[in-house]
């Protein structure tokens, strides 16, 4: 439905303005992978549709949505078949069992690649994760990006996550220097390096800074083939209490300050993690005026 077509519309108890509906269609348009939950909580954030409480209304959102699908104005996807309550479990296999330990400098190895995890891989990368990261598995947030690192003869070095960036993140922002509504509008152009695992069986010298200057370049490609769209700046976090983020430093990624110990989506101020390090790589050099648009 054409913009000048659309009016203001009460829906669940809420009065939707026309910009508010621009809104709803277009992050549909720019998210068309997202699901409903996802979509609704994205949207919740976008048009600050909070309960009492601070929490996201998703219910409200979502019998909204369908709503504005049954007037025409906006076309979701399918519903997908309902997933079992509750978090779930990553179970443990003999495919996840330490490999033979592997020493020495990269150069002394055939080249290592950056490999994008195919559906029948899902399963096995995420128990990778779950068994050896120290953050473990979690489903990921919004569009994301699974790899391997992959040595030159077909040996699982590792495994690397993209991800939605953080909502919450002042001295991103501040560094960035970008309004409220410019983050609102920008930020899917940020994405976050969620999860970086070097296997605990594999000790190749400057493997780790090698491979993040592989996969800043394959995921700006990636992110482009798969969402349709270029990311211009990555972020990532890490724990100073446990990793100095030396490879990061070596990869020319710039350490910008400091988390506030809040949850990555976190708009209020509940404490929910630790206080990381902030690096962000920049993919784009006019990433600043892209931001801004």
């Amino acid at each position: 439905m054409p913009k000048e077509g659309l009016q203001p519309v009460s829906l669940v108890g809420r009065e939707f303005t026309v910009k508010e509906l621009e809104l709803i269609k277009e992050i549909i348009e720019l998210y068309p992978c997202l699901s409903r939950l996802e979509l609704s909580k994205t949207i919740c954030e976008n048009i600050s549709w909070q309960a009492p409480n601070g929490k996201n209304k998703h219910k409200s959102c979502l019998k909204a949505l369908e709503r504005l699908e049954s007037l025409g104005h906006i076309k979701l996807l399918p519903l997908r078949p309902p997933k079992s309550q509750g978090k779930r479990k990553v179970p443990i296999t003999k495919h996840s069992d330490p490999g033979e330990y592997i020493q020495g400098r990269i150069d002394q190895w055939d080249s290592i690649r950056i490999s994008k995890v195919k559906r029948e891989q899902l399963r096995l990368w995420n128990e990778y994760v779950h068994r050896y990261h120290y953050l473990g598995y979690r489903s990921p947030f919004g569009l994301h990006q699974r790899y391997f690192i992959v040595s030159g003869n077909d040996r699982l070095l590792g495994c690397i996550l993209y991800t939605a960036a953080a909502w919450a993140l002042e001295c991103r922002d501040k560094w960035i220097g970008w309004t409220y509504k410019q983050k609102e509008r920008n930020l899917y152009r940020i994405i976050n390096n969620s999860r970086f695992l070097i296997f605990p069986w594999v000790r190749l010298k400057n493997l780790a800074s090698h491979v993040l200057s592989l996969a800043t370049k394959q995921v700006e490609k990636d992110w482009q083939e798969r969402f349709g769209y270029k990311p211009v700046l990555v972020e990532t976090f890490v724990d100073p209490v446990k990793f100095k983020g030396i490879c990061y430093q070596a990869s020319n990624w710039q350490h910008i300050g400091k988390t506030k110990g809040r949850g990555r989506q976190d708009r209020y101020t509940k404490r929910l993690s630790t206080i990381k390090d902030v690096y962000v790589y920049v993919l784009d050099a006019n990433f600043r005026e892209e931001l801004a648009q």
